[in-house]
């Protein structure tokens, strides 16, 4: 919190106080249970606060849009073993499902096409209006054609609908620091093993040196046997 004093004479002054900005958003939440584990869905509640999901999503999140017409912009977040080649159509289509709901166009409208893409394909520059993106590679934007609204599917997902207001780039900043962890925890295991490889190979080369050092040894006594027999 900062606090301003203007002064407006000897005896009165106004204090404002400002408070810092805060990063946290109303984000909606959903969970798809067409997959196990069950799969995260999330989106946010207008073109404000998808600016900050595209700030801060995740590598492993996966971006919905209808094509060409003002819609939610909606997110699936894959595990991170996953690629958006792994996502079933079961899958796809809640994610579709949900996108044209929540556009005030695509919700009226049979045979609509939803584009996705990777997050780290989403490009935003400076000159964009709110809430716009564009791609770094238009090569990797797939689409999936949905044809009506199907309902039941919809009504499963509102079941699991949460509200949040989650600090997103807290959460962003958590990720990576368990990514960079668990990439120093792996370094030091290969080095480990590395290391017990290398230890293992010096015990097997003294082993063989050894081996051959008292095989010579064993052939020079023989040898010395046999010369003692020629002169009996």
């Amino acid at each position: 919190m900062k606090i301003h004093r203007k002064s407006e004479s000897e005896d009165c002054f106004i204090v404002i106080v400002s408070y810092p900005k805060t990063e946290s958003n109303m984000v909606y939440y959903f969970t798809s249970t067409v997959v196990s584990p069950p799969a995260t869905i999330y989106m946010g509640l207008d073109k404000f606060e998808n600016e900050t999901l595209i700030k801060y999503g995740f590598p492993e999140d996966i971006w919905f849009h209808v094509d060409d017409m003002s819609s939610a912009h909606v997110y699936l977040r894959l595990e991170k073993n996953k690629t958006i080649d792994d996502i079933s159509p079961e899958l796809l289509q809640d994610c579709a499902q949900l996108v044209k709901a929540n556009s005030i166009q695509g919700s009226k409208k049979n045979n609509i096409q939803v584009v996705y893409t990777e997050w780290s394909n989403l490009k935003k520059t400076n000159d964009m209006v709110v809430g716009q993106v564009a791609f770094h590679n238009s090569k990797k934007v797939r689409t999936i054609k949905v044809e009506k609204k199907l309902n039941d599917v919809l009504n499963r997902l509102n079941k699991t609908k949460v509200e949040r207001f989650p600090c997103l780039q807290s959460e962003r900043e958590e990720r990576d620091r368990l990514e960079r962890s668990e990439l120093k925890e792996k370094q030091r295991k290969l080095k480990e093993q590395e290391k017990l490889e290398m230890q293992q190979k010096e015990e097997e080369a003294k082993l063989r040196n050894y081996t051959t050092l008292m095989n010579a040894k064993m052939q020079s006594n023989q040898d010395a046997g046999e010369d003692s027999d020629d002169f009996m």
